[in-house]
């Protein structure tokens, strides 16, 4: 059931790995950019938690897609796997915080404020998530994942 290349252990590395990462780079954002409150960003980190346990593993299938591309073009080059993170970090968190912040009832200015920080922090986050998941599916000794 939990061999290597299983389905399974792939997605509880994958979820792992989201749930720890959004929960603190989440909290930060919320509380020290967006001024969201302590009660307001832990009901929005609560709230994450289901959500990303859904989507983690999809995510993880999004972003190694990205990297097969990315790597069909510039094999072994650091700054287009960097690239290709904070791409697909973006392109497929941005929507779902959006959300989630909404559900928590963040107001506009709040939420905007919180997003557009994500989407400028992922610079960094994204990153900063790629190899944090190349590190969990390491610790969880998942093979054949795409690592630029």
């Amino acid at each position: 059931m939990f061999w290597r290349s299983s389905r399974l252990r792939s997605a509880a590395a994958d979820t792992f790995a989201l749930v720890v990462y959004c929960f603190v780079a989440g909290m930060a954002i919320e509380i020290l950019l967006s001024g969201m409150s302590v009660e307001q960003s832990l009901s929005s980190r609560l709230l994450s938690i289901p959500v990303n346990i859904v989507i983690a593993w999809p995510y993880g299938q999004y972003r190694d897609a990205a990297m097969r591309l990315a790597r069909r073009y510039a094999p072994n080059r650091l700054w287009i796997r960097n690239l290709t993170d904070l791409l697909a970090y973006v392109s497929f968190q941005s929507p779902v915080y959006v959300l989630i912040l909404w559900a928590v009832g963040a107001d506009m200015q709040q939420i905007m404020t919180a997003v557009t920080g994500n989407a400028i922090g992922s610079m960094l986050l994204g990153v900063l998530y790629g190899y944090f998941l190349e590190y969990c599916r390491r610790l969880f000794r998942v093979s054949g994942y795409v690592n630029l």
